[in-house]
């Protein structure tokens, strides 16, 4: 009768070895129920049907003497054998004292004959097979297949059960990255790639051998070690990435960034501690210097204040605290410096932090995305501010604002723009559109094609920091492009570096052969608006005017132009 516990399993195989028929019998009547039962007369000829179907059978009954070759020497060929040395065997033999020799030798579990009562047998069979297929289960999952080390779920179970334990121990956590991985899968192939992969796992695993460590590959080309305290994990990392640097593929060079979270916080979860030290890898991107990062105090508070200011943001846009300023442009090919437009710039009057500086949370956002929020929140801004300054003076005061390239590839970005065009009754052309040009080299062709669509709506599009060397000459010909904005530090070194000067030159140079006018931001003094005027710059910015101020005390330059055209009659703001 079928037991339930197998009702609809797959039948398990089962190789009986004895050389006595009647025990093959009693054996096969027990178990031919629930398995697929063979037979075996002799160690050989148990070992040569093994070798037909290496992948077969769940389970081996095994008797200790038999002629040809007996059970012990079986017994030791199998365990010897990486294709059959997770195949359990449970001996059977009259030798009471071989008991614990079976169980050193490599076998599950041992009964003696006779064989009195079946059921203790057949449960016996079950557990064992059941033992072996969740230790197969788990040795295949606890490794990543492609590099040998632990894979991500089970190398956080064992560091959770060893720090549970080995309490007198502090631990350091180490998050290794592989530079611009995806390149060599891009250049060089996956085949390739995982090689590399492999290699590194190897250099990884080699200085694991002699302490008291662990290592994982978390994901595609990172990969997590966790140390005890008393390796040095400087050493540690500076030897992975000197033996890392021989591993070549053609022409390919691996670099490595490490990031090293010591003595870690046993509070906290070690799911945290490399969330942790992974913080002090991504630290170094972009760092051509350097290749390990600590994480520490200092970090630790960046990161906090960094998502401080993450969580804060929609709340800080629901409050209106972000505050809009406006620096004036100043068209200067006149006598007296004409109020041209002006450039809306976001500053963020935190309730409980005060005044945060740009710097701070515009590249923060720009990373995680959230910029787009904050952009829209000032064209919003700056669109109502255009209105009510038409409403309350009568003219037109265009305003530039920042685009980011999140905003670009939003396929609701021109829908979004019109929108509060309308919503303030202006033009497409009151709204200068700011694009850097480190946007261009991102992704040219998708931009241009945008932009292309913009500006036959009526948008004017300015590159914004020309010349901080993204885009080549040969791109420049082909931007469509309204105005460049010359990269404000040439403009500050020109009176001391003569590099800066010439470069300011060229600037100017390309912009008359695009025949577009140039915004030359960062003007603080009279000679250097001299120099720009006599090169054919046209508009400039800077604290030479004003800083940027609030939208009331922008009003000011407003009132003083208007006076300036009455007094001229001919003066026109456009």
């Amino acid at each position: 009768m079928e037991r339930p516990s197998q009702r609809g399993a797959v039948r398990r195989r089962v190789l009986i070895v004895d050389d006595e028929m009647i025990n093959r019998e009693i054996l096969g009547n027990m178990l031919k129920d629930i398995y697929d039962v063979e037979f075996a007369e002799n160690g050989k000829q148990a070992y040569e049907i093994l070798c037909e179907d290496k992948d077969r059978y769940s389970l081996m009954l095994l008797d200790l003497l038999m002629p040809v070759m007996d059970g012990r020497t079986l017994l030791e060929m199998v365990r010897q054998d990486s294709v059959f040395d997770k195949m359990p065997i449970i001996v059977m033999t009259q030798e009471s004292e071989a008991e614990v020799e079976s169980i050193k030798a490599g076998a599950a579990d041992f009964i003696s004959k006779p064989y009195k009562r079946p059921e203790i047998i057949l449960a016996r069979c079950e557990r064992i097979i059941d033992l072996y297929e969740q230790k197969t289960i788990i040795s295949e999952t606890e490794r990543d297949p492609l590099t040998g080390l632990y894979s991500r779920e089970f190398f956080f179970e064992y560091v959770r059960r060893i720090e549970q334990y080995a309490l007198d121990i502090s631990w350091n956590a180490v998050v290794i990255d592989i530079e611009h991985f995806h390149l060599i899968n891009e250049i060089y192939g996956r085949k390739e790639g995982n090689v590399v992969l492999r290699k590194i796992a190897d250099v990884i695993e080699s200085h694991l051998d002699d302490i008291f460590g662990m290592a994982c590959r978390i994901d595609a080309d990172t990969f997590y070690a966790c140390l005890s305290d008393n390796i040095d994990t400087e050493q540690f990392a500076e030897d992975i990435i000197r033996e890392t640097e021989g591993i070549s593929l053609t022409s390919a060079r691996i670099r490595l960034r490490v990031g090293i979270y010591n003595n870690v916080d046993r509070n906290e979860p070690p799911e945290t501690w490399f969330d942790h030290a992974k913080i002090a890898c991504n630290h170094l991107r972009g760092d051509y210097a350097n290749q390990v990062a600590y994480y520490d105090s200092e970090l630790h508070k960046k990161q906090v204040y960094h998502e401080r200011l993450i969580s804060d943001i929609d709340d800080s846009i629901k409050n209106r605290d972000f505050i809009v300023y406006y620096q004036p442009k100043y068209a200067i090919q006149h006598d007296t410096p004409q109020l041209k437009s002006a450039e809306a710039l976001i500053r963020w009057d935190h309730p409980e932090l005060g005044m945060i500086s740009p710097g701070d949370f515009i590249p923060l956002f720009e990373k995680n995305g959230l910029i787009q929020k904050l952009d829209r929140y000032v064209w919003e801004e700056a669109c109502r501010q255009i209105g009510r300054w038409k409403d309350k003076f009568g003219i037109t005061i265009p305003v530039s604002v920042n685009v980011s390239r999140i905003d670009i590839y939003e396929p609701d970005l021109e829908d979004c723009l019109f929108k509060i065009l309308d919503d303030n009754g202006i033009q497409s052309s009151d709204l200068m559109l700011e694009i850097t040009e480190s946007a261009y080299a991102d992704n040219a062709a998708r931009l241009i094609e945008v932009i292309d669509h913009l500006r036959s709506e009526g948008f004017l599009i300015e590159m914004d920091d020309f010349g901080s060397g993204y885009s080549s000459l040969n791109m420049v010909t082909t931007l469509p492009i309204d105005v460049l904005k010359m990269d404000m530090k040439f403009v500050r070194n020109m009176l001391n570096d003569d590099k800066s000067l010439k470069l300011v030159e060229l600037v100017m140079d390309i912009a008359k052969f695009l025949k577009v006018p140039v915004v030359a931001e960062g003007v603080e003094e009279q000679q250097q608006l001299d120099i720009l005027r006599d090169m054919g710059c046209e508009v400039i910015q800077g604290y030479y005017f004003s800083k940027p101020v609030t939208s009331e005390e922008f009003e000011t330059f407003i009132e003083k132009e208007l006076e300036r055209q009455h007094e001229q009659e001919g003066g026109d703001l456009k």
